[in-house]
């Protein structure tokens, strides 16, 4: 178990409130520039007052405690903005992407009961076949409101937040957040160590994760919000940061290795003025940490958690970072690894990382309308995030892949993490994913995916050099048997490879 930390919930908490409202009016909030130059900054003043014009709005329409309102926008000046005037209300903010499908966003407005949509203009189309009310917060009306609004008085353990799982086996489950969730948020404390002045980064949509939009804000640092003209766009992104003068921030590994590939020379053509910067999602590989520790002079810090609760694990600011682990459980989480029986595994054994359930202000107050799947997953003693990893004798967490994805080869229990870091190592992958197939001799046999790097052709020469560099950078007995080269490897929403996917080819 980590150190502890004193949980401090109030009875009656608004998590709108408590974001917004702290900070002075003429604190600035958020920075926001695109690839055409455009640059513009936002007041906490001008936040505060949109926030309760947006509430108004929903009040005026029917709105009240309890209710769904989905918000759906992309990253925009407003949208914090109205994601805060919907928890002003007390209604229950249901994010929502628009890199969702069509079908998948009906399924979402459908399940979640949502009352009203709030959208954009150039996304009300996608709207089409839904039964509530679309708020276009494109409309001038709305900015014509007094910025009045007499704030819901919830409980600290009122539903707040719904967001989904990409729903990878079987249809998509709400998660039900508190109000308190966000206290319960402390990797803005530790591990980004962020005080007020910072300017932060988060790469990725708020609406998988309100936590690395509402918790830099909360902490009083200025949000750096930055538009590519499509897709991902690396240079302008970094010339914004450098510009801007971004001091911390939250990456990924898949979006650094699109960086590293379109910009290898990135701290040459950008200087950063990085203090802090911190990397989950998915494992970090060593090749990362150094590659962005030599253009940038800063040890990424990887922390961890599951989709249902985090951060379970970090690493910390002035503390050793052990390349390719996840660091160790943060204060106040009581994490532990267990074996099928919830008893703990000895120290360098495998075992599933697990949270003691309720421990912590962050803990999901269950799924949305699914009351056995809810209490199956959070009603225990333990709540399973279905990750293995190992503890070596300092503590720190080596992740291993999830329950499903743990090869069992000759007798051997593999991660298909540790693999793909190896492999990840030779020039000619630029990205690979790896699963278990069924082997009759073996039980199972290792499966390479392999995307190869450009300049590389991708015949049976080349898999025989991966097999052969896997035998000497891994192990004899866990490198990748059969190698099939792909032009794209099956990715969840949030960037992870797909692993179920790669097994049912």
């Amino acid at each position: 178990m980590s150190d502890q930390e004193e949980w401090s919930v109030p009875a009656r908490y608004n998590m709108a409130v408590d974001v917004a409202d702290r900070h002075p009016r003429d604190r600035l909030a958020l920075i926001f520039e695109d690839h055409a130059g455009a640059h513009e900054e936002i007041t906490w003043g001008e936040i505060q007052d949109r926030s309760r014009q947006i509430a108004a709005r929903l009040h005026q329409l029917g709105v009240r405690q309890g209710d769904r309102v989905a918000v759906m926008l992309p990253q925009r000046t407003d949208t914090p903005a109205t994601y805060l005037g919907v928890l002003r209300t007390g209604a229950v903010l249901v994010t929502m992407s628009l890199l969702w499908a069509d079908d998948q966003i009906s399924y979402r407005l459908a399940d979640s009961g949502a009352s009203v949509l709030v959208t954009e203009t150039d996304a009300v189309r996608r709207a089409a076949g839904y039964g509530g009310t679309v708020l276009d917060v494109d409309d001038p009306a709305t900015a014509l409101l007094p910025p009045e609004f007499a704030d819901a008085d919830t409980a600290a353990d009122d539903p707040a937040l719904i967001f989904y799982t990409s729903g990878t086996t079987g249809p998509a489950k709400g998660i039900v957040h508190a109000h308190r969730t966000l206290l319960g948020h402390n990797e803005f404390r530790h591990c980004h160590d962020l005080r007020p002045g910072d300017v932060f980064y988060g790469a990725g949509e708020w609406a998988w994760s309100m936590a690395k939009l509402m918790g830099p804000l909360r902490a009083g640092a200025t949000h750096l919000v930055y538009r590519p003209a499509a897709g991902f766009d690396p240079e302008g992104l970094l010339a914004a940061m450098a510009r801007n003068g971004v001091t911390t921030g939250l990456v990924n590994p898949t979006f650094l290795r699109k960086m590293r590939e379109k910009v290898p020379d990135a701290g040459a053509r950008h200087p950063q003025r990085f203090r802090v910067i911190c990397c989950a999602n998915e494992p970090l590989g060593a090749d990362l940490i150094r590659w962005f520790r030599d253009q940038f002079g800063v040890t990424l810090l990887d922390y961890y958690g599951s989709t249902e609760s985090y951060p379970l694990i970090g690493n910390l600011p002035g503390t050793p970072v052990k390349e390719g682990s996840m660091g160790r459980p943060l204060p106040g989480w009581d994490v532990a690894l267990l074996d099928e029986d919830e008893r703990p595994v000895p120290q360098g054994e495998v075992g599933e990382i697990c949270l003691r359930a309720r421990s912590n202000p962050q803990f999901p107050l269950g799924y949305w309308n699914r009351p056995e799947a809810a209490a199956e997953t959070f009603g225990g003693e333990w709540f399973h995030t279905k990750d293995h990893a190992r503890v070596d004798e300092d503590g720190y967490y080596w992740f291993l892949g999830r329950v499903d994805d743990v090869i069992k080869t000759s007798g051997y229990r593999v991660g298909p993490d540790e693999i793909e870091e190896a492999l990840r190592a030779h020039p000619a992958v630029a990205d690979v994913g790896v699963a278990g197939v069924p082997d009759p001799v073996r039980g199972q046999a290792v499966k390479a995916w392999v995307l190869p790097a450009p300049g590389h052709r991708p015949d049976e020469a080349l898999a025989r050099e991966i097999r052969e560099f896997a035998k000497t950078t891994h192990s004899r007995f866990a490198y990748p048997r059969e190698i099939e080269f792909v032009d794209e490897l099956p990715r969840s929403a949030t960037g992870k490879i797909q692993r179920a996917k790669l097994r049912a080819r």
